[in-house]
């Protein structure tokens, strides 16, 4: 493997697809149909996001191996309409579909040449663009993310440190994402970002995983607090 990524995300990718695994490998049948965290989204349509998810990003970095430029998806309607249809196909297909999606983003991630790293991917013909690098973390994100968005055993609490403040400082980069500026502190590791442009309007204070987790957009499960008035505005992720 290349030494032109980080080896951090890298080793955190490789960790992540093998708890994702050994979680999908553990679901009875019964429970793709049940109600993930994400509004209308079952577990089974999570796993299917992840499973295309991967597919896609395997796929887009074997077009810029093989020069033939391929978007990571069709376009938004093929994305969504895929997802629909994985998301209640019987369990063992997408059971399949997530493990060799690990498998088959490792295997293009492996093949990508080092002068290509820095090449341009597109999410959707025309549409917003990112570096082959990127493909990584974005991978990251996505794993460690969703698989806490099943609402099973596994939760932003089992994240580790290292991939929260992945997370967090993700959200740093989103300048304009953000109206208000403002602080976090990560207590359990005496570590404070700034979000948005100017002085921040008030300090967010939570465990690093809690901070991560809220920063995507989600609930903060009353984990957090905040020295000024309520909790910034978040967009979702």
């Amino acid at each position: 493997m290349t030494h032109s990524v980080e080896p951090t995300q890298l080793e955190l990718l490789t960790a992540a697809n093998q708890r994702l695994v050994r979680t999908v490998d553990g679901l009875d049948d019964s429970t793709y149909a049940h109600a993930s965290l994400l509004p209308e989204w079952t577990v089974g349509h999570v796993l299917a996001h992840l499973a295309l998810n991967g597919e896609g990003l395997a796929g887009a970095l074997r077009g810029v191996t093989t020069g033939a430029g391929t978007p990571m998806y069709e376009s938004q309607e093929a994305r969504n309409r895929d997802i629909a249809a994985l998301g209640v196909a019987v369990p063992s297909e997408i059971r399949a579909r997530v493990e060799a999606s690990t498998q088959l983003f490792d295997r293009e991630l492996s093949a990508l040449p080092h002068d290509q790293w820095e090449a341009t991917i597109e999410r959707t013909p025309g549409n917003p663009a990112f570096r082959a690098r990127s493909t990584v973390l974005m991978r990251l994100r996505e794993v460690e993310i969703h698989h806490a968005d099943l609402g099973l055993d596994y939760s932003n609490r089992d994240w580790v440190p290292a991939f929260s403040v992945q997370v967090i400082e993700s959200a740093v980069k989103r300048a304009g994402d953000w109206p208000v500026p403002f602080r976090v502190l990560a207590r359990d590791l005496a570590q404070t970002w700034e979000l948005g442009d100017g002085e921040p309007a008030a300090t967010v204070s939570g465990d690093a995983h809690d901070l991560a987790w809220w920063l995507t957009g989600r609930d903060d499960r009353g984990t957090l607090t905040v020295d000024h008035d309520e909790l910034p505005e978040v967009p979702a992720w």
